[in-house]
């Protein structure tokens, strides 16, 4: 018996917002085809903050529960009502997770500055001017943005550091990641992230540990902030 219980996964926040928002529909309070309130006002309503909001608006457009109009606001599905689950998981909290690589890799940058050698700048020049390359030509960046990141961590001589750098990264393909991605990546804001890239660069560079932790923390803050707000 006890082998076929499995265990309850805790509903991660983003998924209980989600879920009061679902209710709501179902029981009329937000009709089918009516707008969702301002993200402001539906926010401070729920007593939730608006990048938690904004994941599970995200969360809830994906499985078909309503509409996000760029410019115009979310709209609830015709067919919303009547569905009766709630969401699996969609991955992890893009704003948690981009909090968890600030910490994580502000370390790492530190003990890759602390062991650098002109092999290892060079790796991490390679990684930019190959993002630099493909965000002139329209391209997606991506691939070498983690490159720049997974070099940094096998920069610090510690493969632990390095394989949770990777892990976390790669939850950039969970669902809700890959559609913020799809909603707010774009060729300016890959550009913003290219000059980020290269202070974080400079700092290496200067051999400064501490700077380059900054330089880290700074810009994975900016890139949460790029996904979903303050």
């Amino acid at each position: 018996m006890s082998s076929q219980i499995k265990q309850v996964e805790p509903r991660r926040l983003y998924q209980q917002i989600a879920d009061q928002i679902r209710g709501l529909i179902q029981s009329g309070h937000f009709p089918p085809a009516s707008r969702l309130p301002a993200e402001r006002e539906l926010a401070q309503q729920l007593g939730v903050s608006r990048p938690s909001l904004r994941e599970a608006l995200i969360a809830l457009e994906i499985d078909g529960t309503v509409e996000i109009r760029s410019g115009s606001g979310v709209y609830v599905c015709p067919m919303a009502g009547r569905a009766g689950s709630m969401m699996g998981s969609m991955g992890e909290s893009p704003s948690e997770l981009m909090q968890a690589r600030a910490v994580v890799e502000g370390v790492v940058a530190m003990l890759a500055c602390a062991r650098m050698t002109p092999e290892g700048l060079s790796a991490v020049r390679e990684t930019i001017t190959a993002m630099r390359t493909e965000i002139a030509s329209g391209r997606d960046p991506l691939e070498h943005d983690r490159r720049f990141h997974l070099t940094l961590a096998e920069l610090s001589g510690n493969s632990v550091l390095a394989r949770i750098v990777r892990d976390l990264f790669d939850e950039r393909h969970s669902p809700l990641s890959t559609q913020l991605s799809v909603r707010f990546d774009n060729r300016n804001t890959w550009s913003i992230a290219l000059a980020e890239h290269e202070v974080i660069y400079a700092a290496l560079e200067a051999s400064d540990p501490l700077l380059a932790q900054s330089a880290v923390h700074t810009h994975l803050q900016a890139s949460r902030r790029r996904w979903v707000g303050d």
